[in-house]
Formats: structure tokens, sequence, C-alpha cells
């Protein structure tokens, strides 16, 4: 008996160490792109492109495709692409994102972006260790808040035009509701993929903290995002 307790004990403290070096990974590959970004809207928004791309439509919607095409094509190909392809193209993303966000410069106070981003830093890590710690399976929570997440994008299209003021805080706080959900759903399902990771492939390893990286790095950009709109004040 002592001894199949003692097998049980090294198979969960196995587990547990695989899980949280996969997660370490996660985080950490996603503090690097979040690092990006902001490094390049700073320097983009402190330099002439800021405004050219601010008054430039053609150039930011070009810049968004661009976005686009990447996300979706590291997405897709993530189990095809090598552990540096993947790792350029989610550099290469956090970067085209940073250039499409030095827009937020001339737009709010620095004030503001700082203090969305430090409540967005405690709502994320709050909810993120949630995700880690809770018993409960979320993935009912998650299917709910993705059908949230096409309705906010519905609406913010459908804004785009209207131009509500009204909407765009109802979208705002539904935004911030489903981004702080998602945040909890997609780091359980990060952690049950890392108990299944098979460690001694560092091939895959990488490819599976890069897809995780990326996944948490849209919630806390997108929940950023959503707080901005929330309770941003004007840079006038």
């Amino acid at each position: 008996m002592s001894q199949f307790s003692s097998y049980s004990g090294a198979q969960t403290a196995s587990r547990a160490g695989t899980i949280g070096a996969f997660m370490r990974g996660v985080y950490g590959w996603m503090s690097i792109g979040l690092f990006v970004t902001a490094a390049v809207a700073w320097f983009t928004a402190a330099s002439p492109l800021g405004m050219t791309i601010l008054r430039n439509p053609v150039l930011m919607f070009g810049l968004v495709i661009a976005q686009l095409g990447v996300v979706v094509g590291l997405s897709a190909a993530i189990h095809k692409l090598s552990p540096t392809a993947a790792s350029f193209m989610f550099a290469a993303y956090s970067a085209l994102t940073g250039l499409t966000l030095s827009s937020i410069f001339f737009i709010y106070s620095t004030a503001s972006i700082f203090q969305a981003f430090v409540v967005t830093g405690g709502m994320f890590g709050t909810m993120s260790v949630y995700g880690m710690v809770t018993k409960r399976d979320l993935t009912g929570m998650g299917s709910f808040m993705f059908m949230g997440l096409i309705g906010v994008v519905i609406a913010s299209i459908v804004n785009m035009f209207m131009q509500s003021s009204a909407m765009n805080f109802i979208i705002s706080v539904i935004g911030v509701i489903v981004f702080t959900g998602l945040t909890a759903y997609d780091t359980q399902k990060l952690k049950y993929m890392g108990e299944v990771m098979p460690m001694g492939d560092e091939a895959a390893v990488r490819r599976g903290t890069i897809l995780g990286a990326l996944n948490l790095y849209l919630d806390f950009l997108n929940l950023f995002l959503m707080l901005l709109r929330f309770f941003g004040s004007s840079r006038d």
C-alpha cells in the first residue's frame, strides 16, 4: 500500500511539474508578445509614423488585414510550423498589433492608458489563477462567452455606422465580462493541455506554448481595449 501511495504521489508531482513548466512557457511568451506590442506602439506614437497611420485609413486597414492574416495563419498551421517559424510569426503579430495600437496614444491620455493596463493586469491575473485552481469544468462558460464574443463583434460593426455612445458603453461592459470569462476558460484549457503535453518533444512543447500564449495574449489585449473604452479619458 505504501509503495502504491509513493508511486501515486510521484505521478502527481510529475504531472504538476509538467503543467507548471508548460504554463511558465505560455506566460513567458505572452509577456514577450505584450512587451513587443507595447514597445512598438510607444515608439510608433512618438514618431511621425504614428500620425501617418492614424490619418491614413488605407494604411490602417492594410495593417489590420496583415494582422488577421498572420494570426489566422499561425493558428491554422501551428502544428506544421517549426518552433522558430511559430515564434517569429507570434513576434510579427505582436509587432503589427503595436503599429495599429499606437493610435490609442493620440486618443486617450497616458494616465488613463496606464490605469487601464494596471486594472487589466489585476483582472487578468485573478481570472487566470481562478482558471488554474478551480475544480469546476468551465467548458460551458467558455461556449457561452464565445457566443458573447460573436455578439460583441457584430454589435461593434453595427456601431461603426450608428456611432451610438450608449451602444458603445454596452459593448464595452459586455466585452469586459466576455474577456474576463474567456481568460479563465482559456487558462483551464491550457492547464489540461499541459497535462498531456509530451515534455520530451521540445518542438511540440514550443508550438504548444506559442499557441497558448497567443490565446492569452488576445484575451489580455482585448480586455485592455474594452476597459480603455469603458473608462479611458480623452487626450484632449
